[in-house]
Order: C-alpha cells, then sequence, then structure tokens
C-alpha cells in the first residue's frame, strides 16, 4: 500500500515555494492541470549527445554487455597471448639482445 503525505505551502511575494532539503538540486517536471492543479515529478535529464544509448539496437547491446560483465568476473589480459605472441619466441628475442 502506497502512502501519500500531504502539506499545506504558501506562494511567496516572488512566485516560489520552497519544497524541503529533499528535493535540493533536482529536476522537476511542472505540469498544469486543466483544473488548476500542479503536478511536480522528479525526472532524469538526458543530454541529447547520449540518447543513442535508449535507441535499439544500441541499448539492448548495452544491456547484454552489462549482463555479461555482471556473470563474468574481471581478469588481468595476458598481451602476449592476445597479439598471438608466444612467450617462447618473446624470451628468445630478449636473450639475443
Amino acid at each position: 500500500m502506497s502512502t501519500t503525505s500531504v502539506e499545506l505551502k504558501t506562494v511567496g511575494k516572488s512566485g516560489q515555494i520552497s519544497l524541503g532539503k529533499g528535493f535540493a538540486g533536482k529536476t522537476l517536471r511542472l505540469q498544469r492541470q486543466e483544473d488548476g492543479s500542479i503536478l511536480l515529478t522528479p525526472v532524469a535529464v538526458i543530454p541529447e549527445s547520449q540518447l543513442w544509448t535508449l535507441q535499439e539496437p544500441h541499448r539492448s547491446a548495452i544491456e547484454r554487455g552489462m549482463a555479461w560483465a555482471a556473470e563474468n568476473p574481471r581478469a588481468e589480459t595476458d598481451l602476449d597471448e592476445l597479439l598471438g605472441r608466444h612467450p617462447e619466441a618473446k624470451r628468445s628475442r630478449g636473450s639475443s639482445e
């Protein structure tokens, strides 16, 4: 069951109200209803340059990557192995110098 809190606020001469410290720094959407009531909804704002992360196919790829990362522990990468180098070749090259 959801609990609803009701408070009375008085709008000051400057047209402002205080919502309390819990809302400090938050971005709110203000929606004016036809009946004169106002609905404030906390929102998160996404820069346009990052909107692509919410669109397919990128969104699914990001979700798959996050799921893979959660299931696979970090491990140090052996760069020689990744590049197809063999440790023996590395040793023999180092000993001839």
